[in-house]
């Protein structure tokens, strides 16, 4: 198998058929045509640091060969084709296209590399960047930025994760109160926050003020860091019940076109409601997608997987960037770790740390470059290795938060914000 060979006029082609599949949606018309995804304006992109962060997780691995280190030539590639981005050289899989249509914007991860193969260590790792061990849960990067920087809506708590959230580091040994708020279903929005009909507002505040004189005695007893967090999440429970506040979770106010634009699934469901909950203030917003561990079947399951991620980003960064927020968000795509090159005898593929790939894109980073390489079999890092605790130094940078200081946890030992790596200059604008 040769590289394919892409004239003049096919790219333009391409390109034309990417861009009315793309830009088919009124929210997104005037973002197609502006300079931001363009190549020759990424080198220019704005070196504000992110008033917030979009995450999303690929959980269970996805395949860089087959997303966005796709080889060809080689038996490894698998039945996936790679296709021409807007910037010349970088290559995307074929189930990319509108991504690809973005290249400009984007900056592209191939050298990645972990030493665990194992999925709950190594989701661990990745948003911690830290490793699991016994004696201490570690934040969360969402945790790390709202302890850190605040609040930026004081109604609204600041951290979220959208999709599953089952071992989660959460805030780890920090503040309760900046645990990632759980959102299992985006289409349902924030759950179990009205009043049940069957009890009136002052039925509703005599039982409160009754519980929290049983609650007194407790109180005075056992005051210590982890009840005071507790009564503050409890506060902002009662507060945001029945609140205005609660109209930023209902994605049901969007207009049809637009969550149909994002795709009715899922991924795009979530990435939507992100868009919302950073429009309104959130720090941090995780969304946890799952279903990429493949180790059977793989292009049954990679293409329809692939096309809602592609549709549900594409949709996220044109979305944000239409609002003026792609300039203070910084969006990452990232996964716990890479999957073989070598196809199994289940046409899967199987757990590979020694090389994988993510995505940094938007505020503080410097789009439109490929950073690092793979070998020509997507087996090992050739090029500028990136480990974890790099990855997420380089986050941390993007968002301003303090790198060389330390934060010590309840047993005395110090910590800093993405570990002891150091952030990637090249990455960032």
């Amino acid at each position: 198998m040769s590289r394919p060979e892409f004239s003049t006029e096919a790219r333009r082609d391409f390109m034309k058929a990417v861009a009315k599949q793309t830009l088919g949606v009124s929210f997104a018309g005037a973002v197609g045509s502006g300079a931001l995804f363009g190549q020759a304006e990424a080198a220019s992109a704005k070196s504000g640091k992110a008033k917030h962060v979009i995450y999303l997780f690929m959980n269970g691995a996805m395949s860089h060969l087959d997303s966005f280190d796709p080889k060809v030539g080689v038996e490894e590639a698998g039945e996936t084709k790679p296709i021409q981005t807007r910037v010349p050289g970088m290559m995307f899989g074929d189930q990319f296209p509108k991504l690809s249509y973005l290249a400009g914007a984007i900056a592209v991860l191939r050298s990645l590399t972990t030493e665990t193969g194992a999925h709950e260590q190594g989701c661990y790792l990745m948003r911690t960047a830290y490793k699991k061990i016994n004696s201490i849960q570690h934040p969360g990067m969402g945790a790390w930025m709202v302890a850190e920087q605040g609040r930026m809506n004081q109604a609204l708590p600041g951290n979220y994760i959208i999709g599953g959230s089952d071992r989660h580091p959460g805030a780890g040994f920090l503040e309760a109160e900046h645990s990632p708020v759980p959102i299992p279903n985006p289409s349902a929005g924030l759950q179990n926050t009205q009043l049940p009909s069957y009890l009136p507002p002052e039925m509703f505040g005599r039982r409160l003020a009754l519980a929290t004189r049983f609650d007194e005695a407790f109180q005075k007893s056992r005051s210590n860091q982890d009840v005071d967090a507790y009564n503050k999440l409890y506060v902002e429970a009662r507060r945001l019940m029945g609140s205005e506040h609660l109209k930023v979770f209902d994605i049901k106010e969007e207009p049809e076109k637009v969550k149909e634009a994002y795709g009715k699934n899922a991924t795009g469901q979530a990435c939507l409601l992100a868009r919302r909950l950073v429009q309104s203030g959130a720090r941090f917003v995780e969304i946890n997608s799952g279903g990429w561990d493949m180790h059977q079947n793989l292009y049954d399951s990679f293409r329809t997987k692939a096309s809602q991620l592609d549709n549900a980003l594409g949709s996220l960064l044109r979305d944000l960037h239409s609002k003026g927020l792609l300039d203070e968000t910084l969006v990452v795509l990232t996964t716990e770790f890479g999957r073989t090159p070598k196809m199994n005898a289940n046409a899967g593929r199987d757990h590979h740390p020694g090389a994988f790939s993510s995505l940094l894109i938007g505020a503080g980073i410097k789009g439109g470059q490929v950073y690092g390489a793979s070998d020509k079999q997507g087996f090992s890092v050739v090029k500028d290795q990136v480990s974890v605790s790099e990855f997420n130094k380089t986050i941390a940078a993007a968002a301003g938060m303090p790198l060389t200081e330390e934060r010590f946890a309840p047993n005395g030992r110090p910590f800093k914000i993405g570990g002891d790596g150091d952030p990637i200059a090249d990455l960032l604008a």
